[in-house]
């Protein structure tokens, strides 16, 4: 099984622009059927609070990300904005398709960045979802939600042996991503994919840093800030060898699996 993180420079709005810039950088892509692409939050427009305009109200953005993974046969985890009729504040979504093109679940961003003003246009999401890729469970989560680590605490407790998390992480806090993300693999016992992008918007700039992490905490691959896809093996044997020699989820008292959401 591999896991495919496209990390591309998000063209400012521009939905087409970006589905041609994921085409083109997946195309010189060794990937087989049955593989995982995961694309970071917001892959279709950048980190834009102008909901009005992003927001995927004819299902534009879905319609690209089930045309890929029925095209290429894989699962595709890519982030969208949706705006419901009638509703003023948006929710920050990662959604997931099969290989052939069924929305399997969809998660909205629990944490809106609120240093950031999300939760001036977005909405948090309220409850965590998670998904069979072949064997192995996983679970989607999005940028900011890497900083609260009971979310991802409680996705292990339910079962996900593999954290999917899509951002858009700005270059001022670059080594807090890296250290974050490595923190969420060790003390889940899990893999951590983490596609972050590259490039600059009209406020940030960005230098990517797409990492996977293996279950106990070596890092599997890693890219600096150039375009481009970080394949990866994941072994579902690989998480259940390491949770049952070193059983810490076993020891935890103040998180259940019932707890939250």
């Amino acid at each position: 099984m591999r896991a495919h993180l496209v990390q591309l420079d998000i063209v400012w709005e521009d939905r087409e622009a970006n589905f041609g810039k994921v085409d083109g950088l997946l195309a010189t892509t060794d990937i087989s059927a049955g593989d995982l692409v995961v694309l970071p939050e917001m892959f279709d427009s950048g980190f834009s609070l102008n909901v009005e305009r992003t927001a995927d109200r004819e299902e534009r953005t879905l319609g690209y990300l089930r045309r890929l993974s029925r095209r290429l046969g894989v699962f595709v985890q890519g982030g969208r904005t949706v705006l419901k009729d009638g509703e003023e504040l948006a929710t920050n979504r990662s959604a997931v398709l099969d290989p052939a093109g069924e929305l399997l679940c969809e998660y909205a961003k629990v944490h809106p960045f609120s240093f950031g003003r999300e939760g001036e246009r977005f909405k948090g999401g309220q409850s965590i979802e998670t998904w069979m890729w072949g064997e192995i469970r996983c679970a989607p989560s999005i940028c900011y939600d890497l900083r609260f680590p009971e979310l991802f605490r409680l996705q292990a407790l339910r079962g996900a042996e593999c954290l999917c998390l899509g951002a858009n992480w700005p270059e001022a806090r670059q080594g807090h991503w890296r250290a974050l993300s490595m923190a969420r693999a060790v003390e889940n016992l899990a893999y951590m994919l983490c596609v972050n992008r590259t490039g600059s918007d009209p406020h940030l700039s960005y230098v990517g840093g797409s990492i996977a992490v293996g279950p106990r905490g070596e890092v599997l691959g890693e890219l600096e800030d150039e375009e481009a896809v970080l394949s990866v093996e994941v072994d579902p044997g690989k998480v259940r060898r390491w949770r049952e020699a070193f059983r810490a989820l076993e020891d935890v008292r103040l998180i259940r699996p019932g707890d939250g959401p």
